[in-house]
């Protein structure tokens, strides 16, 4: 956002400026110019803004002549001027070179203002030299800092070369004006021929051996509508001869200029009268070449002449021992890549960063780097361009790997195959991470890390992994969840690579920092169990996990998620066989660890709990008035504590007693006999009620008679409760048998040791009164029972 609201800023800024520029120039429908960076052409009357194409944003460079800077000559001057440049400009328009400006839209003209729209542009060489006219002020900063290194003049003049060589022989055409102003820098620095504005055509360009037509320097004419004449030819100027040579002389006071801060060495200020007397002075001494480089000397010298005929052609002159570098051999091969074939090109980038250590900053950035990303359109050639990408990088700043190299990469990250294109990004992930910003490392790095962890490729899986953690803290929760910690579990679960599987576990553990809570108890503990392999480093690698994850503050591992999920894993693999010593040792001591903190937790969890039940049963101890025992029973009567307490003796307890432990004894393996016998302790008494026994029987019977009566009062009164239940089963049932020797013993327990009732505990009373209320029944009930016969009874007894 802040690269668009500078650009927007710097629009507005420019907008304004173009305003009295640019009304209604035709070139302004489909171009946007945005910034005044310079100037070119012959007086430097051409101002060049950067700019764009609407259409397709396209960068682009729009020159724009103000015809105001010409009002201060006549009418007639001016409008030879305008004709001589708009010639310049169609002339520029048809021809079509790698060492010539390329136009990208015609010449336009307005009652303003003349413009055209070019490749983009840097400045002009006139501009380099230190010529500053018709530039934006202040001056750029870039403008001031640029500085031409050796293989700046080396690769431009041989580009010049290059250049000329294409117009004398496949053009048939002079430009008759190289010069510094004519000279125009591109933004990848590459040196163009501009400045057509005095060109001559051959007459007959069929012809092997081209010849122009004369020319005629006119004094009354104005300078800029005449070839400048500090770089004009001597046979051209005095003798009226248009050949190849007067190029090559001109290419020859440029050197000159070059190393003498701009300057040629003779200047005659548009004077001819001062231009005739250097020619002549020339024609006896020539200049003093000791300022150019020692590898020109000698061709310069040639190339200054007199004679046209002692200087080198264009041919001759590209093959110079100056040219002989490896950086010009280096940039001259960029160049023609497209020659070339596959094997070809990969071998050059294999040797292309020895190269480039060799080689200013600027021109691998702005002179290699373009011609690098020219050949990514095929990606079996990515793998070896990326490499010399990332070599460029290395010693760029932000603001240059923003602005050059971060738009070539965006395309290229989303590159899979090969495998080595991937591959070489995560092995730059470092460096990425450095000038990346971080909305383009959100919106383009992390989802060619995503589709990463998915090829089928080990070296690049592990890389992957082992560069995650790095980004960690960009991935937002959602993208944590639902992006990468799925593919970083079904890489683990789905690979049958020992190393890839350790890996994930690893990142997974290094991970864990940025993870929730909730994320880490939901998706990690329950995935770990899942893991099919018991080998050793995996072990050690879910063991590394577990620990980190016990040991973090934020992540609290309750003792359920240890008892239930955990230690029903971790407990089974203390007796894997395939573990060292050493690593017993870590998986056993976590294990403990564990178990121990299940059980300090679990163990003041139930003191807890013991402390809140017995503060409850004091509470109800003091509201009720009952001691409350630990197992919630109550102080009340037992019969066991009741007959070894009692002052009172029971007639006929310890026979049943006696009776009934004999009958526990001979079936000692029933373990339910006790149960009945401790209810019958507890609610049964057998003691009736004395008072009813007195008052109803006052005399006390014969044990026949008595037992006859007992029988037939109880027969009755069950007939009464249960008529369909049969007399004799009913008597069974209640073990009256006839046994009248045991029977007659109990009954005089029971008669004989009667019992205040009032003196017995209330357990022990409201069973008597149980039995009482039963023998009050059977008397009122007797009355209405018919006497049976002395048969009946017989046969009853029977």
């Amino acid at each position: 956002m802040d690269v668009l609201n500078k650009f927007r800023s710097t629009v507005t800024s420019t907008m304004s400026q173009l305003s009295t520029v640019l009304p209604g120039n035709p070139v302004t429908r489909e171009y946007e110019a945005t910034k005044h960076i310079a100037s070119a052409g012959v007086g430097l009357l051409w101002k060049i803004y950067s700019g764009y194409k609407k259409s397709t944003q396209q960068p682009a460079s729009i020159f724009v002549l103000e015809k105001r800077l010409l009002d201060k000559w006549s009418k007639t001057e001016r409008e030879h001027i305008i004709e001589v440049v708009k010639k310049g400009v169609a002339q520029l328009a048809r021809l079509k070179h790698p060492q010539v400006l390329t136009v990208q839209h015609t010449l336009e003209e307005s009652r303003e203002s003349l413009a055209f729209a070019t490749e983009p542009v840097f400045c002009s060489l006139a501009n380099v030299l230190g010529k500053m006219e018709n530039t934006p002020q202040p001056v750029s900063k870039n403008l001031q800092d640029y500085n031409l290194f050796d293989i700046d003049i080396k690769y431009g003049l041989m580009q010049l070369g290059q250049g000329l060589a294409f117009l004398h022989n496949d053009a048939k055409l002079l430009h008759h004006n190289l010069c510094p102003e004519n000279v125009v820098i591109n933004e990848q620095g590459a040196w163009k021929i501009f400045g057509f504005d005095f060109c001559s055509q051959s007459i007959n360009p069929v012809d092997p051996n081209p010849t122009w037509p004369s020319w005629e320097y006119k004094v009354d004419v104005h300078p800029w509508a005449q070839p400048t004449l500090d770089y004009l030819a001597p046979e051209s100027g005095c003798d009226h001869i248009q050949i190849k040579a007067n190029d090559m002389y001109s290419l020859g006071v440029l050197i000159f200029a070059i190393y003498n801060k701009g300057n040629a060495p003779l200047q005659s200020n548009h004077e001819w009268s001062i231009y005739k007397r250097n020619l002549q002075e020339m024609k006896h001494n020539t200049p003093k070449i000791s300022i150019v480089d020692a590898g020109l000397r000698d061709p310069v010298k040639l190339l200054l002449s007199f004679r046209p005929e002692d200087r080198l052609d264009e041919h001759e002159f590209l093959k110079i021992e100056f040219f002989n570098d490896v950086g010009v051999k280096t940039l001259n091969y960029l160049d023609s890549l497209f020659q070339w074939d596959n094997l070809q090109k990969s071998q050059f980038y294999k040797g292309l960063p020895q190269i480039m250590e060799k080689l200013p900053h600027r021109i691998c950035l702005n002179r290699i780097l373009p011609c690098l990303v020219k050949d990514c359109v095929n990606p079996v050639m990515i793998p070896f361009v990326l490499p010399n990408i990332f070599y460029v990088c290395e010693n760029c700043t932000k603001d240059e790997f923003v602005n050059h190299i971060l738009p070539c990469l965006k395309p290229i990250m989303k590159v899979h195959e090969p495998v080595q294109v991937p591959f070489i990004f995560l092995q730059k992930m470092e460096l990425l991470l450095k000038l990346a910003p971080l909305e383009d490392l959100k919106s383009d790095i992390l989802p060619m890390l995503y589709k990463t962890l998915e090829l089928d490729s080990k070296p690049v899986q592990e890389t992957c992994l082992s560069v995650i953690p790095s980004l960690a803290t960009l991935v937002e929760g959602p993208s944590m969840k639902n992006a990468l910690l799925p593919r970083i579990k079904r890489l683990c679960l789905s690979t049958s690579d020992l190393s890839v599987r350790v890996k994930c576990l690893v990142c997974i553990g290094k991970l864990i920092e940025y993870l929730d809570r909730w994320l880490v108890l939901d998706d990690i503990i329950p995935f770990l169990p899942q893991i099919p392999s018991k080998d050793p480093a995996v072990i050690m690698g879910i063991l590394g996990v577990y620990r980190i994850i016990l040991s973090h503050k934020k992540m609290y591992i309750t003792k359920e998620t240890m008892a239930l999920s955990i230690l029903p894993f971790l407990i089974p693999m203390c007796i894997e066989n395939t573990l060292t010593l050493n690593q017993f040792n870590v998986l056993i001591s976590i294990v403990k660890e564990m178990i121990n903190s299940v059980e300090t937790d679990h163990r003041a969890k139930l003191q807890q709990l013991n402390e809140q039940h017995r503060s409850i049963s004091n509470s109800l101890t003091l509201e009720n008035g009952t001691t409350t025992k630990p197992n919630g029973l109550t102080n009340e009567f037992q019969f066991e504590s009741y007959v070894e307490k009692s002052s009172i003796p029971i007639s006929g307890s310890n026979e049943i007693t006696n009776n009934l432990s004999s009958n526990n004894d001979r079936s000692k393996t029933n373990k339910s006999q006790d149960v009945p016998f401790r209810t019958f302790q507890q609610d049964v008494t057998l003691t009736p009620s004395v008072e009813k026994l007195n008052k109803n029987n006052p005399v006390p019977k014969d044990l026949t008679s008595s037992l006859i009566d007992s029988n037939i009062n109880q027969i009755s009164w069950l007939n009464q409760m249960k008529p369909t239940t049969s007399s004799l089963s009913q008597s069974k049932s209640l073990g009256f048998e006839n046994k009248s020797t045991s029977l007659q013993g109990r009954l005089s327990g029971f008669e004989n040791n009667s019992v205040n009732p009032q003196t017995k505990p209330m357990s022990l009373h409201n069973s008597a009164n149980n039995w009482n209320d039963l023998w009050i029944k059977q008397e009122e009930t007797q009355p209405q029972v018919k006497q049976l016969s002395l048969s009946d009874i017989n046969d009853l007894l029977s």
